[in-house]
């Protein structure tokens, strides 16, 4: 059994370091981090590590946000960044050379788009988008404008999942021919919350942009914002995309499918989530499969993986000699009849260290871009992350519409069907308009 250590990947990160102070120039990168929630916490930590770059500047429609990054950044010994409640304003700072978005969904695509027009490269969370069409315009954006644009799909930075990528292009496992991706993640209910006055320091306005008005809620703002249409995509397209990216990776960084069929519901709870807590999802190749599975609640495991605090998450490939199981903790594969383990690669998984080290290691790819202006150079480009949200949202309207759904290649549509073609896109909210 082969275990990487931290030693290990930090001997991975000097390495990306290396390549960034000698691809160019000298100074350091000046990141501009907009939206400063949880997953924006992360991103103001991360970047304050490297010491390629500085945080210039901190954007976030709520004023409390803004103050918790700063005290994080002057803690820690940075220097004190500009602060701005309008991204507009972040993208005019001569000082910011790239972005980072860790805002909500629904905004991904605008803020991309907009910091590509102004110049600035970016790295945006995942999903890359909130719907199918944002995601074509902001690859169309990247190209046109020459900006590095890397989608937060850090997976593809860890060395684990390279080399379980390798293994399965070695032939380990015989043609592979289905990708399974499972987000089993226990999620409890958020209930119900009132309609309540703002917070102060809060622009609601703004949080919502090119979603339609709706009044303020602690359900629909915060985390829980993923478990409504307006704003989030659900589980398929929160944890759920990590999986589906790797998903299409390890088939071959496959395109939409011919077809797509989703179904589930929300079970259960009585509460104000709007997305499934329990979908399924089949997506057809011809030769090959992406089959997805959520489940919310309660369930037992799969491939004999241990559960983590009541949640599985990871991917399963299938090919004609054998298959493996590829999670954040390292791979396995099997072979024969017999389903003897024949490769076992394990990383020290539990302190967390694998996705913070990967998280960072994604980051400085990107920098690492912005030097060489070579947007091939980055793991993780905005066309692959386009596509893998993309497979996110077909699933997504399948279940909406409670149909299975054929795929136009050329018309870029569904087949015959109208009403599910409105849910490639949406209807924005002026002046928040893609």
């Amino acid at each position: 059994m082969k275990t990487v250590t931290r030693r290990h990947f930090f001997q991975g990160a000097a390495t990306a370091a290396s390549a960034i102070r000698t691809a160019g120039a000298n100074d350091r990168i000046g990141v501009g981090i907009i939206g400063l929630g949880g997953r924006g916490a992360y991103h103001v930590r991360y970047y304050g590590e490297i010491p390629e770059c500085q945080i210039a500047s901190l954007c976030d429609v709520n004023q409390a946000a803004r103050e918790r990054a700063q005290t994080r950044i002057q803690s820690s010994g940075g220097a004190k960044a500009r602060e701005y409640a309008n991204m507009q304003d972040l993208f005019a700072d001569k000082n910011v050379d790239a972005v980072s978005v860790a805002t909500p969904n629904h905004w991904h695509a605008l803020a991309t788009i907009w910091a590509c027009e102004a110049g600035k490269d970016v790295y945006v969370e995942k999903p890359a988008s909130h719907n199918v069409y944002e995601g074509w315009r902001m690859v169309e954006v990247a190209r046109k404008t020459g900006r590095m644009v890397q989608i937060g799909s850090q997976g593809r930075s860890m060395p684990h999942k390279i080399k379980a990528m390798e293994t399965l292009r070695s032939g380990a496992i015989g043609k592979v021919y289905m990708a399974k991706g499972l987000c089993f993640k226990r999620r409890k209910s958020i209930g119900k919350t009132p309609v309540e006055p703002l917070p102060p320091g809060l622009d609601w306005d703004k949080f919502l942009g090119p979603a339609p008005m709706r009044p303020y809620t602690k359900n629909r703002f915060a985390y829980n914002w993923h478990w409504f249409w307006d704003t989030g995509n659900g589980d398929i397209g929160n944890q759920g995309v990590h999986e589906m990216d790797v998903c299409r990776w390890g088939l071959g960084e496959l395109a939409l499918p011919n077809s797509t069929v989703s179904t589930g519901d929300k079970f259960l709870y009585d509460d104000d989530q709007e997305t499934p807590n329990m979908q399924s999802a089949v997506f057809e190749y011809g030769d090959r499969q992406i089959v997805f599975e959520v489940r919310g609640l309660l369930t037992g495991p799969e491939a004999d993986q241990p559960m983590r605090r009541a949640s599985l998450i990871g991917n399963l490939f299938l090919g004609s000699e054998g298959w493996m199981w590829l999670d954040g903790g390292g791979f396995q594969v099997y072979k024969g009849d017999s389903n003897e383990k024949s490769i076992e690669h394990r990383v020290d998984d539990s302190s967390g260290a694998v996705s913070h080290e990967g998280t960072t290691l994604h980051m400085m790819n990107f920098l690492s871009a912005c030097r060489s202006r070579k947007y091939q150079e980055l793991t993780a480009d905005i066309e692959a992350g386009a596509t893998s949200a993309a497979l996110c949202h077909l699933a997504n309207i399948s279940y909406r519409a409670g149909r299975k759904l054929y795929w136009d290649h050329a018309g870029r549509k569904f087949v015959n069907d109208t009403a599910a073609d409105k849910l490639l896109s949406r209807q924005y909210r002026k002046p928040y308009v893609v």
